[in-house]
């Protein structure tokens, strides 16, 4: 795994990859599948951004099978109508990119469907996006799913006393819990996978402290978090070096169901990608059926 870059993907042609998220993380990620001959469906809120991604991912790669469609990970019913539109032009599917996410918005605010925004987007609209998908997943042979967790997870804590963060909230430790709930959902997906035979692998990766627009884009450009995006540039490496946990995640053939991978160097900020332990609250097999059990009770719908 010894600096492993986009150059070391395998052919991904005849695959197909879904990647939420349109910027970022979420563009080097279809940039890099469409590089390796993926069709590659990004999917994301702003028919704009998601333009520009297609037309950028396009001048870079002239026969790139890519194109945007719509998704909205806090509205439930934005999540069904993606997943009824890709049933109906896909026989199956081969690899999903749980990516999109929002970062600490100032003040707490709720989704379409009534729960907080970054447990909502972050977690709980991949959930229920996941469990929409696995029909087609299975249709395919070792199809995988990436769900992206953070370094922000190590503090993470599931607060089931006050999910929706309803009677407290605090920015970071919400994101915190949010990340951690996607991690808890990926290793949790990997043994309810090999139980019941499903045949989906499910990893999870993290990016590290990586330069994209997540913290601009929602703490604002003068929050503590935003100032140092700013002017402390050296400290986050570029988006392309972040995507890369992801991407190996996605397509290395070494990638381990249940793995979980970040870069390699400085505590996993920066680097190439390495396997690693998940956070210790990752692991609790008791409070990760617990919140499963949850999260289908507040998505309306079970994985089967």
């Amino acid at each position: 795994m010894s600096q492993w870059t986009t150059a070391d993907i395998p052919s991904q042609r005849g695959r197909t990859a879904v990647v939420t998220g349109t910027g970022g993380l979420g563009y080097e990620d279809a940039l890099a599948l469409a590089g390796a001959g993926a069709d590659v469906i990004i999917a994301g809120r702003n028919p704009a951004k998601g333009a520009d991604a297609v037309t950028a991912i396009r001048a870079a790669v002239p026969d790139a099978k890519v194109r945007f469609a719509e998704l909205d990970l806090a509205s439930l019913g934005s999540v069904a109508a993606f997943a009824a539109r890709l049933a109906d032009e896909h026989d199956g599917l081969d690899l999903l990119i749980n990516n999109a996410g929002i970062m600490q918005p100032p003040q707490r605010r709720v989704s379409a469907d009534g729960f907080e925004l970054q447990f909502a987007t972050n977690y709980l609209g991949h959930f229920a996006l996941s469990a929409h998908l696995l029909p087609l997943l299975r249709r395919r042979q070792l199809p995988r799913v990436v769900t992206l967790g953070s370094v922000a997870a190590r503090r993470g804590a599931i607060d089931f006393d006050d999910l929706q963060a309803a009677r407290a909230y605090r920015s970071m430790p919400v994101y915190a819990q949010s990340k951690l709930a996607c991690i808890i959902f990926a290793l949790e997906f990997s043994r309810r996978s090999r139980a019941a035979a499903w045949g989906v692998q499910s990893l999870a990766a993290h990016p590290g402290i990586t330069r994209t627009d997540l913290i601009p884009n929602q703490a604002g450009r003068w929050s503590i978090a935003g100032l140092a995006r700013r002017h402390l540039s050296f400290l986050f490496q570029p988006a392309w070096q972040g995507a890369l946990p992801t991407l190996y995640a996605a397509t290395a053939p070494s990638a381990r169901d249940g793995g979980y991978y970040g870069p390699d160097r400085l505590g996993g900020t920066r680097g190439f990608p390495t396997e690693e332990t998940p956070p210790q609250q990752a692991t609790d097999s008791t409070a990760a059926a617990r919140l499963w059990a949850l999260s289908e009770e507040m998505v309306g719908m079970a994985f089967a």
